[in-house]
């Protein structure tokens, strides 16, 4: 079931589908993303310095507008909202309307931590899910040792399930994965309505 890509106005931040057309492209944005050890150390990056990075960023891209049109993935660039330059992503993974799930992952470039973009962007998703797809569960993991996602999780009222071990390879070492999840029916935490 094909899904139409949603805009969400995300208190200071904008949420629309990832682009790179004539108007705006969010290739440069991804690298960057690529580029940083932080996200890199986190998240499953495209290796800079492979020969073929830039096709890789573009298919990147190419897969979040085109996750949409599929039904299996929503995506959103967390833009500034008077420049539209994108400052993160945000995703609903493995979306299936049939069983009412899907799960939440993210990233923020260096510039723009701590200025609270990843909790209204991921707390503006969330409620989407729930609202306008009728999700009725979230999940979302993180590394253990990523106390941002693990601050980022608990802020949003995400609850712990459970823990896959060793399911991650952070700085050459395998490490505990949390899993953490959302019921439309919890009560949404009191500063992220």
């Amino acid at each position: 079931m094909s899904l139409d890509p949603v805009e969400i106005n995300a208190g200071a931040w904008y949420l629309r589908s990832p682009r790179h057309d004539d108007r705006v492209d969010d290739r440069p944005a991804v690298a960057a993303s690529a580029r940083d050890p932080e996200i890199r150390r986190w998240r499953n990056r495209p290796d800079p310095a492979a020969p073929n990075f830039d096709a890789v960023v573009t298919a990147h891209v190419a897969d979040r507008i085109d996750g949409w049109a599929r039904g299996t993935r929503c995506a959103w660039a967390v833009a500034e909202p008077t420049t539209g330059e994108m400052l993160g992503e945000v995703t609903l993974e493995q979306v299936d309307l049939a069983h009412g799930t899907a799960e939440v992952r993210c990233w923020t470039l260096p510039a723009a931590r701590g200025r609270g973009l990843a909790r209204a962007a991921v707390g503006a998703v969330v409620r989407f899910g729930f609202g306008g797809l009728g999700l009725h569960r979230v999940t979302y993991h993180h590394a253990e040792p990523n106390h941002a996602s693990a601050a980022l999780a608990a802020a949003l009222g995400f609850v712990h399930e459970g823990r896959m071990r060793e399911a991650w390879e952070v700085d050459g070492a395998r490490v505990d994965v949390l899993v953490l999840g959302r019921l439309h029916t919890d009560p949404a935490p009191r500063d992220a309505r």
